[in-house]
């Protein structure tokens, strides 16, 4: 007679405010930490109004990609997703969002510039005046980098700008929405496992 073993899961809450990216640093710290208790699964719940920014969104992805191998990555965005954000949840090996949410990303604000001028290292450019309206902005460069791993998932040149509803998702098969009570249980963590959700 076959027995079944719970799958280790570990819970872990990802909310989404306003103006604070120290939030953000703070909480990528502990998911690295969450990923050392090598549980089978990961779920992630995304919740709330704000923006992942940029850089810690390329942060967070090369946190989850290092994790051990053998991990589940469970992403439920229980929010309307924007930015850094739709990145962070297009990682997930599943992917729920509520039904009526919707998806945002703005156009790539480095689309007009040259990127020999943008990166250094790319090839020598001849120096040109530009004024203080025209500077590169680093979070830019990252906002441009998130677009492009974006793209590996969906067309951006076709969406960004553009509110992109659930079933354009499910259109691209990113939509791995189960009935309502078909998550997985959580198996009871030790007090010392648990991880805080604020």
């Amino acid at each position: 007679m076959k027995t079944y073993r719970r799958k280790r899961i570990t819970d872990f809450r990802l909310k989404l405010p306003c103006y604070d990216n120290a939030y953000y640093v703070k909480r990528a710290l502990k998911l690295e930490a969450a990923l050392k208790l090598r549980p089978e699964v990961l779920q992630i719940e995304m919740i709330g109004e704000g923006e992942i920014p940029a850089d810690t969104a390329l942060l967070i992805r090369s946190i989850l990609l290092s994790r051990p191998p053998g991990i589940e990555l469970v992403i439920n965005a229980r929010s309307s997703l924007q930015g850094g954000s739709v990145l962070v949840w297009l990682l997930g090996d599943k992917r729920m969002i509520r039904d009526d949410a919707r998806v945002y990303f703005k156009r790539n604000p480095l689309a007009d510039e040259n990127p020999v001028e943008v990166y250094a290292g790319l090839g020598e450019a001849e120096s040109k005046y530009k004024d203080s309206y025209s500077s590169i902005d680093p979070e830019d460069a990252d906002y441009s980098r998130v677009l492009k791993l974006i793209n590996e998932f969906l067309p951006v040149r076709q969406f960004a700008g553009r509110i992109v509803s659930v079933n354009m998702l499910r259109e691209f098969g990113l939509v791995d929405n189960l009935p309502a009570g078909a998550l997985p249980a959580a198996a009871p963590l030790k007090s010392s496992q648990a991880m805080s959700t604020t």
